[in-house]
């Protein structure tokens, strides 16, 4: 078949027209392995230098990507040109099946895999998974005191394969100076290592199936836009050397994100110097009086990453979260007005939120079930009318996967001493949940869903009461906690977007799903040396690992009955959902999203709230006066924005990790 040729660049297309993609070669996977315990360590020693997976695209994986599509473009302008009498000609860097005189060019399938393979590591590695379990395997053994009396009230409920009970053996740990690297130190953390390993494999190979029976449906059948996937994509467009990159529009985004990150880092260290924003302006202490002091903090930042980000979601949705963030604070300001601010939780917003975010997912699921139907009817027939050749595995063996990791979960935390139906509603909760993400990730691409303490860990206790769920539970409620904090992090929505990312480029989606499951199992792996390594140097940080084991004391020493007004809450946040969504469809106008709504009572919504109602605006304007045309000119521009913040946020990060010593962080 004869190639087809981006004029500009004389590089080899694939039949859709994306630039040539060899996909996930052992090349590719090869350099992800690589880079993965560089990110993991940046991750788990950047306290104070920022936090990557706080937002839905990871400023530490887009710099790496931007690292190696710059070393693509040294291989392509140092190595690409030869001379034939008085006439220059470029030798063509990707040819097909891999062949060609650019031999160390990575094409941009092998940069994507890269990119996936990243995420889906961060993500683990991240500020609400093992950043939060490792200091909590044996914080509560190391802190028990007679004071707080942790040791008769849980601590025979806690196995010894789940958890370091050892004070002696954790006294270099959490004191420093010593090394890891003896005999004694890794012997001792090997079986809490692979356990929780292999309960982090069993938990995101589980999303590996779900999003396997749900990729076609979401993917090809309803065609999704993957709001996120637009920056990764675009600056891999030719490996690099082709896409994005070479707009000059993106590179005045670049140059006006990357200024004010830089001038505010040079006021973080010597602040005679001006800055340009970069900090959190509260406007709580303009409302001194009731009942606008109920509002409670209301800060005001603009972050040029975040209106980057925001411009590429729906106006409805970026109108919805402000909009619906504003309706948050007259919720609480009417509940002063009539007298309801005493009430303990009101006016229940985290339930609310949990509420929307099931019916997200019921929404979801309902939307796709007609394809859920033919994948069934594919299991249990082998009907050749549905096709699973192009799915990451056949349905068939998705649904054998998923069942084997469900297993596994059951098993782990049967064997902790939880009871099978607490086991099974856990769970339920927890993939209906992360369900109803990667759904919002794929259709709207909101830039933050963190979900603060609205997991199932947090909700069973309210609806059925701690005396019910019992002691052995309610323990291990602690220790699951690390996954539920928050799901800023999450690793569900990188595995679809990732597949997406295949089908935008020709990627087989078989390979990779093997990056994908190397990713899943070394990064952790990686994780944990790297929280490891540097405790016994530094000694050992707690960060979130006070809260579980105070709420469990607070739990086993006062019994709570079940909370009726907050699952009252959670129905009406269910109902209010399912409302919205009716509304959508029936009135073309209708201008609230139940997507807004779920995901605008987020703390990081306090951060960001003001740069999505700028970029809303920047946006309606755009499309009001310039159409569609001045939008699509647009886009590049905005993409800088995001790439300039991250990329100089990024080496304030790495320069503060090298001297240890903090540095100006542009994300909170």
């Amino acid at each position: 078949m004869r190639e087809n040729f981006s004029k500009s660049a004389q590089i080899p297309l694939n039949e859709e027209g994306q630039g040539g993609c060899l996909g996930a070669s052992w090349r590719a996977i090869l350099i992800g392995l690589a880079l993965i315990p560089f990110n993991t360590y940046w991750i788990m020693d950047s306290a104070g230098q920022g936090y990557p997976t706080t937002v839905s695209l990871y400023f530490n994986v887009i710099f790496c990507i931007f690292i190696l599509a710059g070393l693509n473009w040294l291989v392509v302008k140092l190595l690409g040109w030869k001379r034939k009498g008085n006439q220059k000609k470029r030798k063509i860097p990707f040819s097909k099946g891999g062949r060609g005189d650019f031999r160390f060019a990575i094409n941009q399938g092998e940069l994507l895999t890269v990119y996936v393979m990243l995420a889906i590591a961060s993500s683990l590695a991240g500020h609400d998974v093992l950043r939060v379990l490792i200091p909590m395997i044996p914080h509560a053994f190391w802190y028990a005191t007679p004071e707080n009396e942790w040791a008769e009230l849980f601590h025979r409920y806690v196995p010894d394969w789940i958890a370091v009970k050892d004070k002696n053996f954790l006294a270099d740990y959490y004191r420093g100076e010593s090394t890891f690297y003896t005999q004694e130190h890794i012997k001792g953390w090997i079986p809490t290592t692979l356990w929780w390993s292999g309960f982090l494999f069993a938990l995101v190979f589980a999303m590996v199936c779900i999003n396997s029976f749900v990729r076609k449906q979401w993917t090809e059948n309803e065609k999704l836009s993957y709001p996120i996937i637009q920056l990764p994509l675009e600056m891999t467009t030719g490996g690099g050397v082709t896409g994005i990159l070479r707009s000059r529009v993106m590179w005045i985004g670049f140059a006006a994100a990357g200024t004010v990150d830089i001038i505010n880092g040079f006021h973080f260290l010597y602040p005679t110097v001006p800055s340009i924003g970069g900090r959190l302006y509260d406007l709580l202490p303009f409302f001194t009086t009731k009942p606008w002091d109920a509002i409670g903090w209301t800060p005001v930042a603009l972050f040029p990453f975040a209106v980057g980000l925001a411009f590429f979601i729906p106006l409805d949705l970026s109108f919805s979260c402000w909009f619906f963030y504003l309706f948050w604070k007259w919720q609480r300001i009417m509940g002063s007005v009539i007298g309801l601010r005493g009430m303990p939780g009101f006016p229940f917003i985290d339930e609310q939120s949990f509420g929307a975010y099931i019916g997200l997912f019921i929404i979801a699921i309902a939307a796709s079930r007609r394809h859920l139907y033919q994948a069934i009817r594919k299991i249990i027939t082998t009907t050749p009318q549905v096709d699973d050749s192009a799915e990451p595995m056949p349905y068939r063996l998705s649904l054998f996967g998923l069942l084997a990791s469900l297993g596994f979960l059951v098993a782990f935390c049967k064997a902790a001493g939880m009871s099978l139906w607490v086991i099974l509603a856990f769970f339920a909760i927890y993939y209906a949940v992360s369900t109803a993400v990667t759904r919002m990730r794929a259709e709207l691409g909101s830039p933050v869903h963190d979900l603060h303490f609205i997991g199932p860990d947090e909700m069973l206790p309210r609806i059925f009461g701690t005396r019910v769920l019992g002691a052995s539970n309610l323990t291990m409620f602690a220790y699951l906690f690390f996954f539920n904090r928050a799901y800023r992090g999450h690793p569900m929505p990188h595995q679809l977007e990732g597949f997406k990312l295949a089908e935008r480029t020709g990627i087989n989606n078989r390979r990779l799903l093997i990056a994908m499951v190397i990713a899943t199992i070394i990064g952790p792996l990686s994780t944990f040396w790297a929280f490891y390594h540097i405790s016994y140097i530094e000694g050992a940080r707690d960060w979130f690992a006070w809260h579980p084991f105070n709420r469990l004391q607070s739990w086993l020493l006062s019994p709570r009955k079940p909370d009726y007004p907050a699952t009252v809450a959670m129905f009406v946040g269910l109902f209010s959902t399912f409302f919205l969504m009716v509304m959508r469809m029936r009135l073309f106008w209708w201008p609230f999203h139940p997507a807004g709504y779920a995901i605008s009572s987020s703390w990081s919504m306090n951060v960001f709230w003001f740069s999505i109602f700028f970029s809303f605006l920047i946006k309606w304007i755009i499309l009001r006066f310039g159409g569609l045309n001045t939008h699509r000119k647009a886009i590049p521009f905005f993409l800088g924005l995001i790439l300039g913040e991250f990329i100089v946020g990024s080496i304030w990060s790495l320069i503060g990790i090298t001297i240890d010593k903090p540095m100006y962080r542009f994300l909170y």
